[in-house]
């Protein structure tokens, strides 16, 4: 059986561009993934400077992590990015890539964008934080 999510967007707050400002989930297991890191397999920094390179290599080992659960990016229920930038425009682009990759369904839940002055790797410009709903 399947966890129920139920995402909202009430009539009372501002339009969004692909999240929704609510999700509820009906009582079942819940899956917490460690930040993904532009990392690959060795622990080797992927694209330095390059935020697209890094997108697609977060985006990998997110599929990887919520696929050793047993559940996908629509099971996603809550997720935080970190970008290295203050830059609106960087942030929207990062917003958008990952939106646009394979792990895009996870960013139409509870989301937050956030831009940091530095992450836990040199040359890290990304990180994604999800939450998923397991099935029961």
């Amino acid at each position: 059986m399947a966890a129920e999510i139920t995402r909202i967007n009430p009539d009372e707050l501002h339009p969004t561009p692909g999240y929704h400002h609510i999700t509820v989930v009906e009582a079942g297991r819940t899956a917490f993934l460690a930040g993904q890191c532009p990392l690959d397999r060795s622990g080797e920094l992927v694209g330095p400077g390059d935020l697209d390179a890094q997108i697609d290599q977060v985006a990998s080992n997110a599929l990887a992590a919520l696929s050793a659960v047993g559940v996908r990016p629509d099971h996603v229920v809550r997720s935080v990015i970190y970008v290295v930038s203050d830059d609106v425009t960087v942030l929207g682009s990062a917003w958008r890539g990952l939106t646009r990759s394979p792990i895009g369904p996870a960013f139409t839940t509870a989301s937050t964008l956030v831009g940091v002055a530095q992450l836990g790797f040199p040359g890290q410009l990304i990180e994604v934080d999800l939450t998923a709903a397991l099935p029961l």
